[in-house]
């Protein structure tokens, strides 16, 4: 499979019992009004805007809030580096391709500029005015210099020359010294100095240290300078690393004037594609690539908002930045570094730890069931968190590791954690003689070099490590286990929507199908020859593999319930569930079952590029977007009318859709469509807290002040708990 590969020119997904063609709705698209799109990156401002939202809800943890606010930032930071930047690129090389709303590169630059000033505003805000003197209150004391005593400030010079000033290196700019080069998302301190001598002012840089925590405990440096609360926390104090080093300058600049000195951070390009060649070793191509990342363009400059205009000058001119791509913050910059604060030992200042349970179906913790045996019994659906993926999917692989009886291995890796029991799973089955596949997917999106490593340490202990296809990333979630049964080869199978990753899997809301289906391992077996080999296959028994066949069986899927309405069935419905929404050909598709009269209901957690409401267009469409403790990220699907669950790691985009090796797989068991049928009627009940869409872009809170509310990942939580009693 390769690029070329176009989805028009290959045969459609079989779908059992689908009706000809010619019986479907046809596409009207031309019918529909051209405004009927959001634009999707004004999108996925708004969803970062109720990340914000959370931040400011005095309702929740005050950690938490202090986590949203660390969230927001790194999820900007990501933005800038990926998706203004494509903007940029487009921009600046005249490409004149305009959104699906219409707006050109340019347009898009200049409403994000906009939007993104005041939602850095905003954020700042939240910290200053709210999260930071509410950290006070609770005694951690986000502090500058000037606030320090003078005891204090004395111990933190001494700390300044023992650990901060032999790792720092300040740079001069002068006819001998170059502007020197600025690493992306690095704080930096723009100083000016003055000889005492000559008197001409200079200017200089200083980095601060990314290797180091962003703030510095002063209650740990100065003992017994606090005194613990009632809980036997001692107050924090905690002093930015920057302030210490701005403190401490005259030491830096000997017999020098500090005339000013302000802290600023860049944002360069890091949306690079491996140009990739039949004949090169991809995993070099990449590392050269990666290379390169770090020299990408300046796409943003944040600067203090005391900033000198003398000063914001330089800057500009010596970074190449356009003025358009300045944002001003008031008080600290980079509070991702928040992090570091939610990371303190106040659990009462945090939700509440959540334990994932054993699924039922495996048995408890200490007496564990054979998973072959569960799912020779039938098949299972785990919901993460709230099923333990420790004992569920991760135990299926190392059980499948350890099982003299299993012959063989294959599973996609796309994001793992740093200490990967299902990478160290995988080792012990390939040292132990099986045949083991894995599909490292190397270009997944920041974690190129944590993907690299594993790779290579998979190779080494003799797994067949494949790095992709070329042109197409694979971003499917798919093991397959072979055991030989007596004289009999069985195949058991996981499709999931979240990644093999134990860490996250305690964070992100996802689902997975277990099962012992020979249609399915039949299937995967296909599927995994496609990915490692030279298999043109297409067409699947119980699965869509996109980039063939996920469009296509979904908008059939969708004008199917249109179908059915029109001929009386009160059943057709079409429900969703996914983290984005964006693909034009499944938008019009839903357009069109509404003009038809199905009712949709979207549960969107990022981007939503669809209109709901449009009068005669989309009136029968509700979205909604749930945030909260967990990240929704799984992908479901029900169509009423056919009563299909369909679940999978594709979202309705672009890049899924045609650009990456991406699977959805049909649960067809009751016991399991009952489980995914309750997800959605919790998520779509009125009382559950969420936002909803309206027709022109805005998202409002919901329910209404003064209504009553539920939370849907409690609800799913008290489910859990239900079940799991046997209730």
């Amino acid at each position: 499979m390769s690029p070329a590969d176009d989805t028009s020119t290959q045969p459609l997904t079989a779908i059992p019992g689908a009706p000809p063609a010619a019986t479907l709705a046809p596409d009207e698209s031309a019918d529909l009004p051209e405004d009927r799109y959001l634009n999707r990156e004004l999108s996925w401002l708004d969803f970062n805007s109720r990340v914000l939202a959370l931040a400011e809800d005095t309702s929740l943890p005050l950690l938490e809030r202090a986590k949203f606010l660390a969230i927001f930032a790194s999820n900007l930071d990501e933005f800038f580096m990926v998706r203004v930047a494509g903007l940029k690129r487009r921009d600046e090389t005249g490409l004149s391709v305009r959104s699906a709303d219409g707006l050109s590169p340019r347009e898009q630059l200049l409403r994000i500029a906009g939007r993104t000033q005041t939602l850095a505003d905003r954020h700042a805000r939240v910290f200053l005015d709210s999260v930071r003197p509410d950290l006070a209150d609770n005694g951690i004391h986000v502090v500058s210099w000037s606030e320090l005593d003078a005891d204090q400030q004395n111990r933190m010079v001494e700390h300044f020359h023992e650990q901060v000033f032999p790792v720092l290196t300040p740079l001069a700019v002068d006819p001998a010294h170059p502007f020197p080069y600025i690493s992306g998302l690095s704080l930096n301190l723009a100083v000016t100095v003055k000889d005492t001598n000559e008197g001409g002012e200079h200017f200089a840089r200083v980095k601060v240290p990314d290797n180091v925590n962003r703030f510095v405990r002063v209650d740990q440096l100065v003992p017994g300078s606090a005194v613990a609360d009632g809980r036997g926390h001692h107050p924090a104090v905690l002093l930015p690393m920057e302030n210490l080093i701005a403190a401490n300058l005259e030491h830096l600049f000997p017999q020098m004037q500090i005339v000013e000195h302000h802290v600023f951070r860049i944002t360069r390009n890091a949306d690079f594609e491996v140009e990739e060649d039949r004949d090169e070793d991809l995993l070099q191509a990449l590392e050269r690539e990666l290379a390169r990342r770090r020299f990408g363009s300046p796409v943003r400059l944040e600067v203090a908002d005391d900033m000198s205009e003398h000063m914001l000058e330089l800057l500009l001119r010596e970074l190449d930045v356009n003025p358009a791509d300045v944002i001003q913050v008031p008080g600290l910059l980079d509070l991702s570094s928040l992090f570091e604060i939610y990371g303190l030992d106040r659990p009462h200042l945090k939700d509440r730890p959540f334990v994932p349970a054993t699924h039922p179906a495996f048995g408890e913790r200490e007496t564990p069931k054979s998973v072959f045996s569960t799912l020779r019994e039938g098949d299972v659906l785990v919901h993460h968190p709230y099923d333990s993926f420790s004992t569920s999917v991760q135990r299926f692989i190392e059980q499948a590791a350890a099982d003299p009886h299993v012959l063989a291995i294959k599973q996609t890796l796309y994001r793992t954690s740093g200490d990967s029991p299902i990478v160290n799973a995988l080792i012990d089955a390939a040292e132990a003689g099986k045949q083991v596949v894995a599909l490292v997917e190397i270009k997944a999106r920041f974690d190129e070099q944590a993907n690299i490593k594993w790779a290579r340490q998979l190779e080494q202990a003799g797994v067949h490590v494949v790095y992709g296809l070329v042109g197409l990333k694979t971003h499917c979630k798919t093991c397959l286990v072979v055991r030989r049964e007596g004289s009999t080869i069985k195949r058991y199978c996981h499709i999931g929507t979240g990644n093999y990753n134990p860490k996250t899997a305690r964070l992100y809301e996802d689902v997975g199908l277990l099962t012992a289906a020979p249609d399915i391992g039949a299937d995967l077996t296909d599927l995994f020859n496609t990915l490692t080999g030279y298999s043109r296959k297409t067409e699947y028994r119980n699965i869509l593999v996109a980039p063939n066949g996920i469009r296509s069986g979904i908008i059939e899927r969708i004008d199917r319930e249109s179908l059915a309405h029109h001929e009386g069935d009160a059943r057709a419905r079409i429900r969703l569930k996914a983290n984005a929404l964006v693909d034009e050909q499944v938008i019009d598709a839903l357009y069109r079952a509404s003009q038809s009269g199905v009712p949709v209901e979207i549960v969107v957690r990022g981007i939503c590029a669809l209109r709901p409401g449009m009068p005669g267009v989309s009136e029968n469409i509700a979205v909604r977007s749930i945030l909260g403790q967990f990240l929704e990220h799984s992908r479901i699907m029900h169509f009423g009318a056919q009563d299909e669950y369909w679940i999978g790691s594709a979202d309705m985009m672009h890049r899924n859709l045609d650009r990456r090796i991406e699977v959805m797989v049909q649960v067809r068991d009751e016991r399991l469509t009952g489980e995914l049928d309750d997800i959605f009627s919790s998520a779509l009940d009125p009382r559950t807290r969420c936002w909803v869409l309206h027709s022109d872009g805005s998202w409002v809170a919901s329910p209404a002040v003064g209504e009553e509310v539920r939370d849907h990942q409690r609800q799913m939580m008290r489910r859990n708990r239900r079940r799991d009693s046997g209730a």
